[in-house]
């Protein structure tokens, strides 16, 4: 892989610059559509003689809007990178200005100085995307059912009966409605999961831990690739932003361990959950949780470290491809 493309994405145009052995060969901006890229790559291969398996592209991660280059350059066999805007934006340094054809050249900069180190983009199978795109739904249907519901309830007791009736009139059925469609997906959500037999074995992993259900299951899965893209415990935890890291420097800042806000925070919210879960059931985890707690510890610093137990069970358990076991025996005596 010799040729390093930087692609600028925006919702309507592309902006590519083409850099070999460091130097800026060709830029080009065109119209996010798959047929003006896949004529440019026809471009670049006829008139610049470059090959599709010399290539890298790297893109910043915008979401939708890379949907249709990624579609182009995978049916290709382009090697891609998807890296997170501030990563490359903390790798330039000092940088002034900024419009689209400069971003696309620093892109390509960047992809090319650190060619050793890229993650290639490896596309998810239709009943990943599927099992997303139906998480997502789910979780914007919970957002506008919690806004029609919390006002409604506030109101009751603080104001008119007759005004609180009103509102209820106008949005009782569309929390209903939302409500018959939320259980609408929870049925398409199970029935993906019958489908596939390796998604339906590692869910039946990743659940069988006490604390973790459906939906942070779920979302462990898709975070991490299925655990083919994050394979290790720890630096799930530093995704989820539940790892907790030194702040000291010198002689004069002393600062206390804490987690960072770089995180997936709503994998975040999730595990809070599920270590919420976890110590209220009996077990383990709230005998843990009781005995730091009556040590002196601080309890948020107690709950992390629960979330780190519970993401380093989850992975041992799809690891070692077995169910959790709550009464677990030493075979060796």
């Amino acid at each position: 892989m010799t040729c390093f493309l930087g692609i600028d994405v925006s919702k309507l145009t592309l902006d590519i610059a083409v850099v070999k052995e460091g130097k800026m060969l060709h830029e080009e901006h065109i119209a996010n559509d798959q047929k003006e890229l896949r004529s440019f790559l026809k471009h670049l291969q006829k008139n610049l003689s470059i090959l599709a398996q010399e290539i890298v592209v790297c893109m910043e991660h915008t979401g939708i809007y890379n949907y249709k280059a990624l579609d182009v350059l995978c049916k290709a066999g382009i090697s891609v990178c998807l890296e997170p805007a501030m990563q490359i934006k903390k790798s330039q340094g000092i940088v002034r200005g900024k419009d689209d054809k400069v971003d696309a050249r620093r892109i390509a900069q960047y992809a090319y100085k650190n060619r050793e180190e890229l993650r290639f983009y490896h596309p998810d199978s239709k009943t990943a995307q599927k099992l997303k795109a139906l998480l997502s739904c789910r979780e914007r249907l919970i957002n506008v059912k919690m806004q029609l519901e919390v006002p409604l309830q506030e109101l009751v007791g603080y104001t008119d009966s007759d005004i609180v009736k009103t509102l209820k009139v106008t949005n009782n059925p569309l929390i209903q409605c939302a409500q018959k469609q939320l259980h609408k997906i929870e049925l398409q959500i199970d029935e993906l999961i019958k489908q596939d037999q390796g998604i339906r074995n590692q869910y039946e992993y990743v659940t069988s831990v006490v604390g973790i259900g459906k939906i942070t299951g779920l979302n462990m899965m898709i975070s991490t690739g299925f655990f083919q893209r994050i394979t290790d415990h720890k630096k799930f935890a530093c995704h989820s932003g539940v790892a907790p890291f030194r702040h000291e420097s010198g002689t004069s800042i002393r600062g206390k361990m804490r987690v960072s806000k770089m995180a997936n925070m709503n994998m975040k919210k999730l595990l809070h959950l599920a270590a919420m879960s976890a110590i209220r059931s009996s077990g383990e985890l709230k005998e843990y949780y009781q005995r730091k707690v009556a040590e002196g510890k601080n309890k948020m610093s107690v709950i992390n470290a629960v979330r780190n137990k519970l993401i380093s069970r989850v992975f041992t358990c799809v690891n070692q491809q077995r169910l959790y076991q709550k009464n677990y025996q030493n075979a060796i005596v």
